[in-house]
């Protein structure tokens, strides 16, 4: 998995500033309390990026340690202290934290950015080891028949504060064979102060999976499947179902 956020996280924040990390985060944890057995405290946050899912986690009584592979996207988050939360630099495909939690998540596509199946695999298998017995794994992923369906398209998005003005292009490139979409991000940066224009230019290629595909991760790693619904609404995947919710629990 690249480290695709090395300029982007600078404005990273900006760019998602209307995502809703509160109401994702009270989905994910009403999904906790209908599927974890007991009281779950400890929670580790995949790809938690600059800290905004993993405080409000804390908000709930958690206390969270976050994995992230950009360096820039820990220092953001741990810029402000924040009780019981903090991140730590790695890679969801090799890490080892001689430790194990209630809950571990991997939110806003994580598990996708993963595209491999020998990284895949590493990943399952990590998060089985730093599981208790009986702790869930929560994660969303593309889903492969909405991206068939729907189909990937060009987008704009443009964004500014009072310091910056952010216009971003997507272009994406499907390749059908390795389930993939490539997401060219074409970013230019206008500094509000002097005019000045920078240019950001990074792919994502972000990995889509069929429900039969977790299914033999799951197996293989022990781990029992819950429930699979749309992210956020709770309704059964279809092919116009873009994002879909994957619990899991390990088994003893």
């Amino acid at each position: 998995m690249m480290d695709n956020f090395k300029l982007y996280s600078q404005y990273y924040d900006l760019l998602y500033q209307d995502k809703n990390y509160f109401s994702e985060v009270e989905y994910v944890h009403n999904l906790i309390g209908n599927y974890f057995s007991g009281n779950a405290k400890e929670l580790l946050d995949l790809g938690s990026g600059t800290g905004k899912h993993g405080k409000f986690f804390v908000d709930r009584g958690y206390n969270v340690l976050g994995l992230e592979r950009s360096t820039d996207m820990v220092a953001v988050a741990n810029t402000n202290k924040h009780k019981n939360f903090i991140s730590i630099q790695g890679d969801i495909i090799d890490f080892s934290l001689n430790k194990q939690f209630d809950v571990i998540t991997a939110l806003f596509h994580v598990i996708s950015y993963v595209n491999h199946n020998q990284d895949i695999e590493a990943v399952f298998k990590n998060v089985y080891l730093h599981l208790k017995p009986g702790g869930v794994f929560i994660f969303d992923v593309w889903y492969s028949p909405a991206v068939y369906s729907l189909k990937p398209e060009t987008r704009v998005k443009r964004l500014k504060n009072d310091r910056i003005e952010i216009t971003r292009i997507a272009e994406p490139e499907i390749d059908h064979n390795a389930n993939v979409v490539a997401v060219n991000y074409h970013i230019f940066v206008k500094d509000l102060n002097n005019g000045r224009i920078k240019e950001i230019n990074e792919v994502h290629p972000m990995r889509h999976f069929s429900i039969p595909e977790i299914q033999l991760y799951a197996d293989k790693y022990n781990f029992e499947i819950l429930k699979i619904e749309e992210f956020l609404t709770g309704k059964p995947p279809s092919e116009n179902t873009w994002g879909i919710c994957f619990i899991l629990k390990s088994n003893e």
